[in-house]
């Protein structure tokens, strides 16, 4: 063989030699990065195993609407209880905005209800309606209490381009006590006096009357009345009993009520944004405190007196609203301060606790046995990332 032959089959050589080496490495790479991915895949699969916990809701043993009592006996009535509180439940941002508006605005509307003979469980009805957010629905109800302007102007709302009393707390909640006193005379009970304001009198009363049938529980309807009742009794039971279902707030964690004062106005304003500047608020103020105002003026050519709300002096600093509802006493049940909710962590018995470390037991494992983060237990028995305890050590758990 000559030199130049030799040469290029020792190149040929080396090329292949090459060439395995290439192949014998990315093969190596990619099986070691595919364990790693797959590694790092099972710790995550293992964290998120140990830590993530979805739970059903338990139903009350018993509960009433107006002292009305719900068939829980029932399954379709407990199916439909199960179904809205894993709803509210498991909309925790809803829910706990609810909490925070109630505590202003419950306040408002109980003395309401009851000066009108209402049940106090009505305040929950308007809560569901608009979560005390003055909206305006795909039918153009509005307000807390979700008026449409022929009911509203039915009883007794003034609904003008310039003012709508809908947006009116006060004046929404009399025309609600109003309809529901005369709901209740038609149809013979509070339970569906409250279905009636989903439907309407005259259409439940259909129902009834087609059915033959005058319980809300056992009547056919359509897919939203049907629910609305048991919407209405969800948060009513979310709100009563928050702890049972997991919300924990503080009283400073609530949007408290806030001091007002009324300005008798008999006469036109032809420009509402110097008005407020009259009484030392801004336009946006007045807006806020007066959402019935619906334009820049209030053309009164009737004399009618209206009542103007302002804030009184100083509160609109959020800490002096904090400061004064905490000197009025002012709480709710659920208003919770951090001192009571550690109390109530020692007596359910969420204290520390020793574990002693049997062969083979690792910090995964008995994090598992408590349902427990493992990186809580190392941190707290100052164990390294990847240290494992030794057998007959003593771990502190603290969850």
């Amino acid at each position: 063989m000559d030199k130049e032959s030799h040469s290029n089959k020792s190149l040929k050589n080396n090329k292949l030699f090459m060439a395995f080496v290439f192949v014998v490495a990315v093969f190596v790479v990619t099986s070691l990065f595919n364990f790693s991915n797959h590694k790092e895949d099972k710790l995550y699969g293992d964290l998120f195993n140990n830590n993530y916990r979805i739970f059903s809701v338990q139903l009350p043993s018993s509960l009433e609407f107006c002292k009305e009592p719900v068939p829980l006996t029932n399954f379709d009535v407990r199916e439909r209880l199960d179904r809205e509180l894993l709803v509210n439940v498991y909309w925790q941002s809803q829910t706990l905005l609810f909490h925070k508006r109630a505590a202003r605005w419950f306040p408002v509307i109980e003395p309401i209800l009851k000066r009108n003979g209402i049940p106090d469980d009505f305040k929950y009805l308007s809560l569901i309606e608009s979560g005390f957010v003055n909206v305006v629905s795909p039918s153009d109800a509005a307000g807390f209490w979700q008026f449409l302007e022929e009911t509203g102007k039915r009883n007794g709302l003034e609904i003008t381009p310039e003012v709508d009393e809908r947006y009116n707390v006060e004046a929404s909640t009399e025309a609600a006590c109003k309809y529901l006193l005369e709901a209740k005379s038609r149809l013979g009970s509070w339970t569906m006096a409250a279905a009636s304001y989903n439907m309407g009198v005259s259409g439940i009363k259909k129902h009834m009357d087609y059915q033959e049938n005058k319980n809300y529980y056992e009547l056919m309807l359509n897919m939203e009345t049907s629910r609305y009742v048991f919407r209405i009794l969800a948060i009513k039971e979310i709100m009563e009993h928050p702890k049972k279902y997991g919300f924990y707030l503080r009283k400073k964690d609530l949007y408290p009520p806030i001091k007002t004062q009324k300005i008798a106005i008999d006469s036109s304003l032809t420009d509402l944004a110097q008005f407020a500047k009259s009484q030392n608020v801004s336009f946006k103020i007045l807006k806020i405190f007066n959402p019935w105002l619906r334009d820049k003026t209030l053309t009164n050519k009737s004399g009618k007196t209206y009542y103007i709300q302002l804030p009184l002096p100083g509160y609109q600093d959020y800490e002096h609203l904090l400061d004064d509802a905490e000197a009025r006493g002012i709480d709710t049940a659920y208003a919770l301060d951090y001192e009571s909710l550690m109390d109530q962590r020692n007596r359910e018995g969420i204290s520390l606790r020793v574990h002693k470390v049997k062969n083979g037991e690792t910090v995964e494992s008995i994090s598992r046995i408590y349902d427990c983060d493992p990186t809580h237990i190392r941190e707290r028995n100052k164990l390294k990332p990847t240290e494992q305890p030794s057998v007959n050590s003593e771990l502190i758990i603290g969850c």
